[in-house]
């Protein structure tokens, strides 16, 4: 059952959701005796009428309540209410490992203190007989006093395995209620396939050797920021744990302690009988290697507890040590691009990870906007993002954890280098700009109304996509007039060109043409001479040049190296796979990765979120949750009956298609389904029964619409070669709608699709400002807008269809205008999830009010969409790991013996 703030369980009071899994779902409560926050588990109201269930939801309680340790998840108390069994929790503050390790390996320090403790709580649970059974990050929290194991559903009291033919099946009761891991377990197989025992892959029963064996998983991926053992799949994941040894950890991480890199192997023997016997002996051993010092040449601060004095000495001592560490491994990275993949073939491949500065992301509410390494290796560009939604270049050298935002770059995207690596291309306020990087203001090339990537010879040369729908244009490095290089080729119905980058001779380039077919796009060489183009590969993004001779591709969400002659522009050989890249961006087609000219490559890592919808008032007080399963949702528009809603699903094979939810039941239908973009900006007809969306399945966006029940079959409301066409509103009477478009001259517009006759459009608004997102109020007669003519982006309203006498609404920026059901208020939003509203008068002219903020949407939120009366919010389930950028220098160190 889903439990909605404010309801009571005994003397404790929901306040919000925390989890869910199937052994139950977690909500912060408050426990209104003591007037403290706990976290409270629920057996859900399915499986409380079971009998083993319930048996196996009492036994997890007795189990927890037996542990008592400072690192350990405190259990408070036991209650049922109705129906209801429930566990009441110590509400731990903090993040999980998982969480932290998405930003990259840990500091040894802290490895060895960490460990210790997850080892000594894993210790204390298994001398009263329980075998946690499911120990990963996921199940580990960070807090200011050290590490908590939480989250013993899987645990049970070591002895007898339960008796098969139960009528319960395993899988049912095992899933965690914290974060899930990538690949869960079906059938009997209890627990998290990358941090399973081969003994238990084999179905025999998990003892405390077992817990050994996860403990050594979590240890690997401590040091070294990667899991110990990968696969595309549940098969080749199990290959890989029962028949191969994971890379020693101190290849991955070079300055880990030989003591270390032993003890993780000892805990990763597949035989149970030659694995470290307890967790106790991993505790004492991590403390050894932290008091006797580090045989890697870094001395390792202490850890283990001891009098006050000797405390505090060990914690100073940390800070130095720590401090020492970090400058040797700075000066590591920094030297060690001088020994590209042409130069000494015994350097070692070294990997990290670059996250965004503090307070800021790689991906926004736009997208990606992009990274770049200069080409010597020595620096990494890339644009980061605020929490009001505003967007700036940083620099950061490799050899530092220091990154520095350049001044001047508001609002930048898609960086790329000049070929000495002293200065930055990029585009912001609809031009191509340039700054140096010794602190030098920017300098505006030339008008690039919405850039898709630029690259930078040595001759001088700047080759540049200005526009969304455009082809590919030059333009010397100091500024001039753009000349056209590349011609849209119409017998393939090419749209636009992206993505450029010259290859060695600056003279030859790469480039993408859109649209893509099948859903990977066709990738091009051509010359500044104005030659035929060539077919070179298909990648469903942009192709990298990468010295020695690659061509880095992606293809089902992994990377591949392919050997490339950049002199006769051929591929040869077959594709080698690098990595998985997940990535929740590159719709647009820009490429992931990024590379020097001496051996480093970066590319960016981002996991699709995983969200639900709740319902909040419209005072932004939370009203429910919709009992849906989550899943990687970006976006929603709610029925005008508000029975249904739209959701925009990003899923890596069908990219984004548009699926319905019954909002009463929670039940999901996909509602598109085609390879490719499809589904974009859904909007509702006046009565709810039909929806228009965009889909790009032929290359442009164009406009279709279908029933939203019953069988009926998709119809085309309009196509063009334009490539944007999204829609946005349906007029009341159902004659209309409008949807934006773009120009490569005025950029976003207005327009309205009459639905009767020949259905040709008529221009709305198309200035040489940006102008999006009408929405047309309830009784037809205004069109509310974003509009950036002010400097940026503000709410605006004027009549329909027929512009007028025009209002600004929104005083200190707003975007996504709603109206309420009586048309009597006009809410927006901005970037931080504040709601604002105006009250509006609408006589013969229009008058607003000063707006006011009516609430902030819930830490965490995505999209919210409107019924006219009250609103639904998508809100991550768990914490959402940010994106980060993966470096990894002398990258085709593991392709030379291919």
């Amino acid at each position: 059952m889903s439990l909605t703030p404010g309801t009571r369980l005994g003397p404790y009071e929901i306040t919000s959701a925390l989890g869910a899994g199937g052994m139950g779902e977690v909500y912060r409560a408050r426990d209104t005796r003591l007037g403290r926050d706990v976290a409270i588990k629920v057996l859900p109201a399915a499986l409380s009428t079971n009998p083993e269930t319930r048996a196996r939801f009492e036994r997890e309680a007795r189990s927890v309540s037996s542990l008592n340790h400072p690192h350990i998840c405190t259990l408070h108390d036991v209650g049922r209410e109705g129906d209801v069994d429930y566990l009441v929790m110590e509400l731990i503050e903090g993040e999980t490992l998982a969480d932290r390790l998405a930003r990259g390996p840990l500091p040894l320090a802290d490895v060895l203190r960490l460990g210790a403790q997850i080892a000594d709580a894993l210790d204390r649970a298994h001398r009263a007989g329980v075998i946690h059974r499911d120990l990963k990050p996921g199940n580990v929290m960070i807090t200011k006093a050290g590490a908590k194991l939480m989250d013993f559903g899987l645990a049970r009291a070591a002895g007898p395995a339960s008796q098969p033919g139960s009528g319960v099946s395993a899988v049912t009761l095992t899933h965690s209620p914290t974060m899930a891991g990538p690949l869960t377990a079906e059938g009997l197989i209890v627990g998290t396939f990358q941090y399973m025992a081969p003994e238990q892959l084999e179905g025999h029963e998990a003892d405390a050797r077992s817990d050994v064996w996860s403990l050594g998983c979590v240890l690997y991926e401590m040091v070294s920021g990667r899991r110990a053992f990968e696969g595309k799949s549940q098969a080749s994941l199990i290959t890989s744990i029962m028949g191969s040894e994971p890379v020693p950890v101190s290849q991955v991480a070079p300055l880990t302690p030989p003591a270390l890199d032993r003890l993780i192997r000892m805990c990763l023997n597949k035989d149970p009988d030659e694995r470290v016997r307890t967790a106790h002996d991993v505790k004492l051993q991590l403390l050894g290697i932290a008091e006797g010092g580090s045989q890697a040449g870094v001395p390792v601060p202490a850890v283990a507890a001891g009098a006050a004095a000797r405390r505090g000495n060990r914690e100073r001592l940390a800070w130095i040590v720590a401090l020492a560490a970090v400058i040797v491994a700075a000066a590591a990275v920094a030297l060690a691009p001088r020994f590209g993949p042409g130069g000494d073939r015994g350097t070692k491949v070294v990997r990290f990870s670059v996250a965004a500065p503090e307070g800021r992301s790689l991906i926004g509410g736009g997208g990606t906007t992009g990274h770049a390494l200069s080409p010597d290796g020595r620096w990494i560009a890339f644009a980061a993002i605020d929490s009001a939604g505003g967007r700036s270049l940083w620099v950061r050298p490799l050899g530092s954890l220091i990154p520095r935002e350049l001044p001047g770059t508001e609002g930048a995207s898609y960086p790329f280098w000049s070929p000495d690596g002293g200065s930055l291309g990029f585009y912001a306020e609809g031009m191509l700009k340039r700054i140096p990087l010794d602190g030098g203001r920017p300098q505006v090339l030339c008008p690039a109304i919405s850039g898709r990537g630029g690259t930078w010879n040595r001759q001088g040369e700047i080759l540049f996509s200005p526009a969304a729908q455009s082809p590919l244009f030059r333009i010397p490095a100091a500024g001039g007039d753009p000349v056209q290089v590349t011609t849209l080729d119409s017998t393939r119905h090419e749209i636009a060109h992206r993505w450029p980058q010259f290859l060695p001779d600056g003279r030859h380039f790469l480039y993408l043409a859109l649209p893509p077919r099948d859903g990977q796009h066709d990738i091009y060489v051509g010359s500044l001479d104005g030659k035929p183009a060539r077919l070179v590969a298909r990648s469903d993004r942009a192709a990298v040049y990468a010295p020695p001779g690659y061509l880095l591709l992606v293809r089902n969400e992994t990377m591949l190296a392919q050997r490339f002659d950049a002199g006769r522009g051929e591929t040869s050989g077959e594709p080698v796979s690098l990595d998985e890249v997940p990535d929740t961006g590159g719709q647009l087609g820009e490429p992931n990765a990024s590379v020097s000219n001496d051996g480093v490559l970066a590319w960016r890592m981002a996991d699709p979120p995983v969200r639900r919808l709740v319902w909040l008032d419209d005072v932004g007080k939370p009203g429910g949750v919709v009992p849906m399963q989550p899943g990687p949702y970006t976006g929603v528009s709610v029925s005008p009956t508000g029975r249904h809603a739209a959701l925009w699903r990003n899923d890596p094979q069908t990219k984004v298609d548009l699926w319905l939810v019954e909002l009463e039941r929670g039940t999901t239908t996909r509602f598109t389904s085609d390879p490719g973009i499809e589904g974009f900006f859904p909007t509702w007809s006046p009565d709810g029964s039909r929806m228009a969306y965009g889909a790009n399945g032929k290359g442009p966006y164009d406009i279709y619409a279908r029933p939203v029940t019953g069988s009926g079959q998709e119809e085309l409301l309009h196509a063009s070669g334009v490539m944007k066409k999204w829609p946005r509103s349906w007029a009341p009477d159902g004659r209309s709608i409008v949807f934006d478009t773009a120009s490569p001259k005025t950029g976003d517009d207005i327009q309205i699709l009459p639905l009767e006759g020949d259905r040709v459009p008529v221009p709305y608004l198309g200035t040489r400002f940006n102008e999006n997102s009408g929405a047309i109020s309830p009784d037809g007669r205004w069109l509310a807008y974003n509009s950036d003519e002010s400097g940026r982006t503000e709410v605006y309203v004027q009549p329909f269809p027929v512009p007028g006498a025009k209002t600004q609404v929104s005083t200190d920026g707003g975007f996504l205008p709603a109206w309420s059901r009586d048309g009597r208020t006009l809410y927006f939003g901005k970037p931080d999830g504040t709601v604002l509203g105006a009250e509006i008068e609408a006589g013969a002219e229009l008058r607003a009010s000063v707006p006011r903020a009516r609430f902030t949407a819930p830490r965490g939120f995505s999209a919210l969409g409107y019924t006219g009366e009250r609103w639904l919010c998508l809100i991550g389930v768990g914490a959402e790991r940010p994106a980060t950028i993966t470096v990894v220098v002398n990258w085709a160190q593991g392709l030379k013996d291919e």
